[in-house]
């Protein structure tokens, strides 16, 4: 093998630079922007509320309902391609429309475009983006507090535990054969969801960290009540007349209390709290039997506080209707509020030498994201009025802040993030993937020994194309295909990254491997060896072989001009891709790997006929649509201009006179001078093999008599 740089590389790279110029100063950069009015959002939501103008320093829009004027936006709704335009693997950000409550749970999620493949033409057994539209249905009612886990299904989580073993976690209901689009969508909502909960709804960085905490389910101490207060097990606050004057200063209610002016240092409210699912504390605070029924009545297993009362301060009003949230004590978690309900206990007594005037228990669902373990803000609305006929109303908040204690509770593993999620999921086909690319890269590297002998080669490489046809195609999924070259350019020219590759992690590999071989080897190692169509075309034409099906035989000139078909054909999809995404979407059809590899011909009719037909095509004509129509073919023979080495070995008789390799290159890639046209070779390495033999190779058979020793070209 000789150093070279190939002498069609400059011409090759600046025909690619003039078209990347050309597309770039016509191409409309940027990510897509959002396409709904507020008119548009009023229309979705009806009466009673009411889309108020989309805000200055967050693109969402406020909505406010006529029912509870006085509480302000109880709603907020954005499109996600105002917030995070994340490119799917199509290349273009998806758009969804999201809203979210004031205590940050979703409330809805519609999708307004997209473009992944799998997701259209009536994909993934003629469903079409059904199991998209299925898919984020499940975000309605789930809270942004909570760690969010896509799973197969429902009932698993992705380390293959049962959900219940995970509390805490927002378990997702996966798609099978989309789990990178998936991870993109669940990325794009989650993204666009925090930032406005931050802006407007206080939340902050921590409420995306870990699962919450479990109590220890056992009685770790026996302790009297003042040890509760003393251990910070049970935490009493004491609530100044003055305190509460303060809160009020410089707003209409202030000086409108006639007993907080005249005894500023007495109690306006001594408040008790504490976490009653922690065995230590619910049992020493209200005794083993009314702690057993209690939980025994916690179907839900919600997370359960007591709060106790004395003073001027109430829990309820007169009004209050059991089972439902108190009007003046909420809980708060890292800024967001949760679902802090009563649970219909008229009074609970306790054991404690205090005298209360309320004693109740509040809770939150399970699922809610409190966690338990760390600091959480009870949080009291303090009314006043003024005026006696019509009066009016002013409101101030107070937040006290209650923590038990850390050794009352076990911390589960933080799940990982979604990216790491992707590639610890595929650890097992990765190392698969990885061993089997080792293989191939040393059978390259070294390839006299296994292709010297037809049938060692044979076996070989029959062997490894069933494993890419059946492991890396149907099971891994790693089929490569145009798409990702049109993705790139497209996610490139916007200024947008390629992460979206990175959650897909066997084809990430796969790309990289074919990158760096391009270098070595030119296009022939992706193509030969990797390409999951491309191993069952090889298949069907050897089986068509063996039957001895008759085979079209094209003149080289004819040939040679219909290889370049294939070229016009990426040349047209790069085109459409950029400026006609949706005619980009059809025409992206011309590759039949969705159809075959992607959803194993679980498609309709046109598409598995088609597909069928291109095999069938395949069976007359070696390898047809490899060599005349494949745009990732054509990219992948650009990408071979890279190619540094001449890496199969050359004679000086080879072509002059000896055409033994020319005539059994089966994908006529050996001119008739004996030149390699790399462009076109798909390293079968049957000329190898016969360059080797001294049983097959002419010059060898004819000199070896008088003892010539051939030199190498």
């Amino acid at each position: 093998m000789r150093l070279l740089f190939t002498r069609s590389m400059p011409a090759a790279l600046a025909m690619f630079a003039g078209l990347m110029l050309v597309l770039v100063s016509g191409w409309p950069g940027g990510a897509i922007a959002g396409v709904l009015s507020k008119e548009d959002i009023q229309r979705r939501f009806g009466a009673p509320y009411e889309v108020q103008e989309m805000l200055s320093d967050v693109p969402a829009w406020p909505v406010t309902s006529s029912l509870e004027k006085e509480v302000g936006p109880v709603a907020y709704v954005f499109e996600s391609a105002d917030i995070a335009p994340l490119p799917g693997f199509e290349g273009s950000p998806m758009n969804f429309l999201i809203a979210i409550d004031r205590n940050g749970v979703f409330m809805d999620v519609e999708v307004l475009q997209q473009r992944e493949p799998v997701f259209t033409f009536r994909d993934l057994g003629g469903l079409g983006d059904t199991p998209l539209r299925e898919f984020i249905g499940q975000y309605a009612g789930k809270s942004l507090n909570q760690p969010f886990v896509i799973a197969l299904d429902a009932a698993r989580n992705k380390t293959g535990s049962i959900s219940s073993a995970s509390v805490g976690h927002a378990t997702l209901d996966g798609i099978a054969k989309a789990t990178t689009s998936v991870r993109i969508v669940n990325q794009t909502v989650l993204t666009s969801a925090l930032a406005v909960a931050r802006a407007r709804l206080g939340f902050s960085a921590q409420a995306e960290s870990r699962p919450p905490a479990q109590p220890i389910q056992e009685v770790l101490h026996s302790l009297d009540f003042d040890e509760l207060v003393a251990q910070g097990m049970v935490k009493h606050f004491r609530v100044l007349n003055r305190e509460v004057e303060a809160l009020f200063e410089g707003t209409d209610g202030s000086d409108q209390d006639p007993e907080a002016l005249t005894a500023p240092d007495a109690a306006y409210v001594d408040l008790y709290v504490a976490y009653l699912n922690a065995p230590t504390i619910g049992v020493a605070l209200l005794g083993k039997d009314q702690y057993e029924r209690v939980m025994s009545r916690n179907f839900d297993d919600q997370q359960l506080w007591w709060v106790g009362a004395s003073g001027r301060f109430r829990l309820i009003d007169a009004d209050f209707t059991p089972g439902t949230q108190s009007p003046f004590l909420s809980l708060s978690q890292f800024g967001g509020f949760a679902d802090f309900r009563d649970q219909v206990y008229e009074s609970i007594p306790v054991d404690a030498a205090i005298s209360l005037d309320e004693s109740r228990i509040f809770g939150v669902r399970e699922d809610s994201g409190i966690d338990p373990a760390s600091p959480v803000s009870f949080v009291l609305t303090i009314t006043r009025s003024k005026g006696s006929v019509l009066p009016e109303f002013f409101h101030q908040q107070l937040s006290l802040e209650y923590q038990p204690p850390e050794d009352l509770f076990i911390r589960p593993e933080a799940p990982m993030s979604e990216l790491a999620l992707a590639w610890f999921d595929r650890k097992i086909d990765l190392i698969i993937v990885g061993v089997s690319l080792l293989v191939l890269v040393i059978f390259l590297s070294r390839p006299r020994w296994i292709s010297v002998r037809p049938a060692r080669l044979a076996w070989f490489r029959m062997g490894f194309l069933a494993y890419t046809l059946c492991f890396i195609g149907w099971y891994a999924q790693g089929q490569l295909s145009v798409v990702h070259v049109t993705a790139a350019i497209k996610s490139l020219l916007s200024g947008n990254s390629l992460y979206n590759y990175l959650y897909d992690p066997v084809c990430l590999v796969l790309l990289v491997f074919t990158l760096v071989t391009f270098f070595i080897w030119g296009r022939g190692t992706f193509c030969g060896w990797l390409c999951p169509f491309g191993a069952l075309q090889e298949f069907v034409g050897k089986i068509a072989q063996r039957l001895r099906l008759p085979q079209l035989k094209l003149s080289g000139v004819t040939t040679r001009r219909m290889e370049r078909l294939r070229y016009g054909v990426l040349a047209m999809l790069i085109g459409a891709a950029l400026f006609f995404p949706s005619l980009g979407e059809k025409l992206n059809e011309v590759e039949p790997f969705k159809t075959s590899i992607t959803v194993a011909f679980d498609r309709g009719w046109p598409y598995v006929a088609y597909a069928v037909g291109l095999l069938v095509a395949g069976a007359i004509y070696y390898k047809f649509f490899c060599r005349f129509i494949c745009p990732l073919g054509a990219a992948m023979s650009i990408g071979g201009r890279l190619r540094r080495l001449d890496w199969l070995a050359r004679r000086k008789e080879c072509g002059k006179p000896c055409q033994r390799c020319t005539s059994a290159c089966h994908y006529g890639a050996i001119e008739e001078t004996g030149l390699i046209r790399y462009d076109n070779c798909f390293q079968c390495l049957d000329c190898v093999g016969i360059y080797h033999d001294e049983g097959r190779c002419v010059p060898l058979i004819l000199f070896k008599k008088k003892g010539v020793v051939l030199s190498e070209r």
